[in-house]
């Protein structure tokens, strides 16, 4: 029994140790990264560039976000907004915004193709399709694009790129839970996106996409993304498949966030997890360990008596200590009650993990979406099926 109880407090020690390490090393891996001066870009100087932006329905900072895009300091480049339906309430903004910035050559394009179950990927077909040059950015409307977007975008282009990127960053908090979303947005997921592409495990986003038309034109255009149900998934899938990668910008563009209810962080990042689960099951798979739950636990089963209290102080300041510091080291959002909302995230994340793997479905924008793999899905409908 000793000798059992001896091996169980091994273990659980070791897992402590082996996730806290990890954790730490993720953080100064991004940190590192993020931002750092790279090689010389490959991507052809002064290039034309179309920007289409699928837009639908309208959010609190959609005037700022769109007007963005109408003031960026390039010199040849066009825009393309696109919706699926003439009545949605943000047509009217976007066309009061072409008007007053007649100097930028824009086009609104209306209606959608249904090539996939991906409602955001059926609203940027026509508008790819009708983008004249032969670099096309895919940014999301709720993108907060700099002046320099498109050049932060095009210097992480190298020879071996396939595709750029960059993943959001939370930005602009109205309240506690949309600080929980930052907290989600950050030092988590940004985190392991800046920490994997530095280990050359590039995955797409699709809030930013820089891509070269003739290259994705020749495995089948923008319908080839709906090869899955997560545009990005299919766009991290066609690079590796072409042999490229995917890179990400120095800095990921910012996403501001505004009021943020507990129903809606938890209903975004489970739509989200399970997209990740369905996609990439053997990345996800390991997530459950990326959060504190597990090594807290597994500290709290090393020590007894008066000690397990100092002990959690402990290995808190350590874990949420590194993260504060990358947050701060990457100019991203910080306040005191941001270490609040890095342990409610984790206390969450456990709970997510597990929701992911129990359902195959999710509803995004109010449209019900079967995110099970096309083959599978056809099999479990057949008749014959188990």
């Amino acid at each position: 029994m000793a000798g059992f109880v001896g091996n169980g407090t091994v273990l659980a020690l070791s897992l402590c140790a082996l996730l806290t390490l990890v954790h730490l090393a993720s953080l100064a891996v991004a940190a590192v990264r993020l931002g750092a001066t790279r090689r010389a870009s490959a991507f052809p100087a002064g290039a034309p560039v179309s920007l289409v932006r699928p837009v639908c329905g309208l959010e609190p900072f959609s005037e700022e976000t769109l007007g963005r895009g109408f003031s960026l300091s390039y010199p040849d480049y066009e825009l393309i907004f696109c919706v699926a339906e003439a009545g949605d309430p943000v047509v009217p903004l976007v066309r009061r915004l072409m008007a007053a910035h007649p100097h930028v050559p824009s086009r609104l394009v209306v209606g959608d193709e249904r090539v996939s179950d991906n409602p955001k990927l059926n609203n940027c077909v026509r508008g790819w399709e009708a983008a004249r040059h032969d670099w096309v950015v895919l940014a999301d409307s709720n993108v907060l694009m700099p002046p320099d977007y498109l050049q932060q975008l095009q210097a992480a282009w190298r020879a071996d790129t396939g595709l750029v990127c960059s993943t959001p960053v939370g930005a602009r908090p109205d309240g506690f839970f949309a600080e929980v979303e930052c907290a989600f947005l950050n030092t988590l997921q940004a985190r392991w996106q800046y920490a994997g592409e530095a280990l050359g495990l590039g995955f797409a986003q699709g809030k930013s996409m820089l891509w070269h038309k003739p290259f994705l034109e020749e495995r089948g255009g923008i319908r080839a993304l709906a090869a899955e149900i997560a545009e990005d998934a299919a766009a991290t899938k066609l690079v590796r498949a072409a042999g490229k990668r995917v890179h990400l910008v120095a800095s990921p563009f910012e996403q501001p966030l505004g009021q943020r209810k507990a129903r809606e962080v938890w209903s975004r990042q489970l739509r989200w997890a399970r997209l990740r689960r369905v996609t990439f099951p053997l990345f996800f798979a390991p997530e459950i360990g990326t959060g504190a739950v597990l090594p807290f636990l597994a500290a709290f089963a090393c020590t007894g008596g008066p000690a397990p209290a100092a002990v959690l102080l402990g290995l808190a300041g350590l874990w949420y200590g590194a993260e504060y510091a990358l947050a701060t080291k990457a100019g991203w959002y910080r306040s005191p009650r941001l270490i609040l909302a890095f342990v409610v995230r984790d206390a969450v994340l456990p709970f997510m993990w597990s929701a992911a793997w129990m359902q195959s479905a999710i509803v995004w924008r109010g449209n019900a979406m079967d995110i099970r793999p096309k083959e599978s899905a056809r099999l479990r409908a057949s008749p014959g099926a188990a």
